[in-house]
């Protein structure tokens, strides 16, 4: 269970925008959160994973707290240890494919299934350079989840892919998601893409 309480002050054309959220996400819930443009449903995600932090409030992960203003709790990004699939994807430009997974887990049976379901077998050699907008955003998903994350912050994960890849890419991921028991929040532009994967939503105004 992830329970927010939080606010979070926003950068905004129109002055200071203030981010509020109060939510719980029981756990092995898939969520797509949407809005308009500035509302901050990146910077939820961030803060969630701790890459910035709220000006007031909390974040407790299954009893444990991940973030408290008042008592000065701020567990770093690396003991929250999220998976997170960033929108302009984050990929080591030194790395190929294979290595890139390496990185994340030494699991090879996992590694190879990883593989399969984003459909990059024949680019395990390949930079990002090398690799079309699709297949680099299918390998940031797939680095996230070679860790096996508890909790999965996707930001705009199938933006860059075509329909059908996306169709079968959601359903294998959907498999995964249940398998693993992981948390997962996805922010999306386009909410009804995602209909054949959540089961909640947040709307941040």
């Amino acid at each position: 269970m992830i329970s927010i309480d939080i606010e979070k002050k926003l950068k905004a054309y129109k002055g200071q925008q203030v981010l509020r959220v109060r939510q719980q996400f029981p756990t092995g819930s898939i969520t797509k959160i949407y809005g308009p443009s500035g509302a901050g449903k990146t910077t939820l995600l961030k803060t969630i994973a701790g890459f910035n932090n709220p000006e007031k409030g909390k974040i407790v992960v299954n009893s444990i707290t991940w973030f408290d203003a008042d008592a000065k709790i701020n567990l770093p990004p690396q003991k929250r240890m999220c998976g997170f699939v960033f929108q302009d994807y984050a990929l080591f430009p030194n790395m190929n494919v294979l290595q890139h997974l390496e990185y994340a887990t030494q699991d090879r049976l996992w590694i190879n299934r990883l593989m399969v379901i984003g459909k990059l077998e024949p680019f395990a050699d390949h930079k990002p350079e090398y690799l079309s907008g699709g297949q680099q955003q299918r390998l940031a998903i797939l680095r996230a989840l070679a860790t096996k994350p508890k909790i999965l912050l996707m930001d705009e994960p199938f933006s860059a892919l075509d329909p059908e890849i996306k169709s079968t890419l959601i359903a294998e991921l959907r498999e995964i998601f249940e398998e693993l028991k992981t948390t997962v929040l996805i922010v999306t532009h386009n909410p009804q893409e995602l209909d054949g994967i959540t089961d909640r939503e947040l709307k941040i105004k």
